[in-house]
């Protein structure tokens, strides 16, 4: 919660601060991205940290078509309650052998990457602060490997994923994600950008889908020839 809270005192000392002056004079036609970001996926009390990516290409001084790829890592624990009845059918004749007070609770290491490309809309009213808003629409992959602590859950978490106790997906995710940029000169910015993303990875095995939250704080670049009229 603490990184929200954060996100949340970063946004509300830029709507208080927000200069009221003429709209931006200049737009570099090119701009990169790349900065820390944390992907959390509550469903599954998921929390990872990796970084994100972006390159965008400004077609108007209000539209920009752009590419963005993030990469993440973290680990959690995974419960019989996220399990499909699947799943659970082939665990019940299990459940009434395992010893007393035994719990069934599979720790895993996950690895996501995230890829998208698509529209950004920008609001330039105002000369130190830039806003946007994006479509999330793109691609989510993300390899699991389970750690199961003792022999008995070996063998069960082997029964329902093989062998290797590793399983990758690869799933098309959607939503909605924007932020602000702020501007410390015509080339160099400050971003901060949150996205709100559902995803339905692992369905052979989960009971349901994700809704994801990416955080990202970086700086921006920008380079080209200003497209301003």
């Amino acid at each position: 919660m603490r990184r929200w809270n954060v996100f949340a005192a970063l946004l509300f000392l830029l709507v208080a601060a927000l200069p009221a002056v003429s709209q931006q004079d200049f737009v570099s036609r090119y701009d990169g991205f790349i900065g820390y970001s944390h992907l959390y996926s509550p469903n599954l009390s998921l929390q990872q940290n990796g970084f994100h990516t972006q390159f965008g290409v400004n077609v108007r001084t209000w539209a920009a078509l752009g590419l963005d790829f993030s990469y993440f890592k973290g680990s959690s624990t995974l419960h019989t309650t996220d399990l499909n009845s699947t799943q659970l059918a082939k665990l019940a004749p299990i459940l009434p052998l395992l010893p007393p007070g035994f719990v069934l609770a599979a720790p895993f290491d996950a690895t996501t990457f995230t890829f998208t490309g698509g529209p950004q809309f920008s609001y330039r009213r105002f000369k130190s602060v830039t806003l946007f808003i994006h479509p999330s629409i793109g691609g989510m992959h993300e390899s699991v490997t389970a750690k199961p602590n003792n022999p008995i859950l070996t063998q069960i978490v082997q029964g329902l994923i093989g062998p290797s106790m590793k399983k990758d997906d690869t799933e098309v995710f959607y939503g909605v994600g924007g932020g602000f940029d702020l501007n410390l000169s015509r080339h160099f910015a400050v971003r901060t950008q949150m996205d709100f993303v559902r995803v339905n990875l692992f369905s052979d095995i989960l009971k349901s889908a994700q809704n994801n939250i990416r955080v990202s704080i970086g700086p921006t670049f920008r380079f080209g020839r200003n497209i301003v009229q």
